[in-house]
């Protein structure tokens, strides 16, 4: 029997044709995966006014955890800049902190935010909470530093995509709990928060169907849960699991109608609202899983980056003490 899907954009669709797609996961794919080279950054800083610095925290085992800190030159540290706490994706598998760092880069240039990207350890590595631990170590020093970086620690947005929005969500949890650190809002792009992937989307989008399917999701899940049986699994590493998600900061969430989280996030939105909180939710129709960063060309990416920059500035109007001064008005990505 044939499973219905819904189509890609159009656009999309005609730009994915000339890509070769990886059509399944396994160690020795892994093993290649991580041999090529990381996202390279002086391009993309080339033609900003960027200050760059390089820093280490300890995680909760001692192990060294890399940040990387952009923070607009001539920055004026006594106004309080927002700060957005980036985190990348790749399955939790693959990837590091430069991975789609150009999406919050945009932000540093639109509202004069520092952004900081944590370097957080990888499955089969780390397995169960190492990861969101380690984002979690990061955010801590990022508050605590937060007067020498010339952040508000009122305006502190938690934000990543795919894997990373999906360790967001775990992190704002955590904080929540925790009482510590303050998050304003969280910023959840195509974020992978259901170790389960028993829904629609995860059956609609099975090998063949997708640029990361149901198996490539089943095997970076099993990496990263490791010895973890199902009623084993915390919530801050599988957000969709939490059973209470009041108390949360406002949140955006975004995802296409194309993919394999599409029901697991728009559920996760939903469920906020049931808690009484803020979200925002768009589906973008056709869109796969990434299709804004791999083709930020195509109409429907550049209204979705837009459209979270415009929410961004909506947020950050609001967030911190009347002294921070207004955010400065979105400049839409070129």
């Amino acid at each position: 029997m044939t499973t219905a899907r819904p189509a890609l954009d159009p656009e999309l669709r005609a730009l994915l044709t000339d890509m070769p797609l990886m059509t399944e996961l396994s160690p020795e794919v892994l093993a290649h995966l991580r041999q090529l080279p990381s996202t390279p950054l002086e391009p993309l800083l080339a033609d900003r006014q960027v200050d760059r610095r390089e820093v280490s925290v300890p995680a909760e085992d001692g192990t060294s955890i890399p940040l990387s800190v952009f923070s607009p030159s001539h920055i004026d540290r006594t106004a309080g800049a927002p700060c957005v706490y980036w985190i990348h994706g790749g399955g939790m598998i693959i990837g590091d902190r430069f991975a789609q760092i150009d999406l919050p880069l945009e932000w540093l240039d639109a509202f004069g935010a520092v952004v900081v990207s944590v370097d957080y350890r990888l499955a089969p590595e780390a397995t169960g909470t190492a990861l969101v631990d380690d984002c979690y170590q990061g955010l801590l020093w990022v508050a605590a530093h937060a007067e020498e970086l010339g952040i508000d620690p009122a305006r502190i947005v938690v934000a990543g995509a795919s894997a990373g929005g999906g360790l967001a969500a775990g992190l704002t949890l955590l904080a929540r709990d925790r009482g510590t650190p303050a998050i304003a809002a969280q910023m959840l792009i195509c974020p992978m928060l259901d170790h389960r992937n028993t829904s629609t989307s995860s059956r609609q989008y099975s090998a063949g169907h997708g640029v990361w399917t149901r198996e490539m999701n089943e095997f970076a899940w099993r990496a990263v849960l490791g010895d973890l049986s199902g009623d084993e699994v915390p919530e801050y590493v599988s957000p969709a699991l939490a059973a209470d998600l009041s108390g949360l900061p406002t949140t955006f969430i975004d995802t296409g109608s194309a993919e394999v989280f599409r029901d697991e996030d728009t559920d996760y939105a939903t469920r906020i609202w049931e808690a009484g909180g803020q979200a925002e939710l768009h589906v973008w129709a056709g869109g796969f899983h990434g299709f804004d960063t791999m083709y930020p060309q195509a109409h429907i990416s550049a209204t979705a980056r837009r459209t979270r920059t415009d929410w961004l500035a909506r947020v950050l109007s609001h967030a911190g003490p009347d002294e921070a001064g207004p955010v400065p008005p979105a400049t839409p990505p070129q």
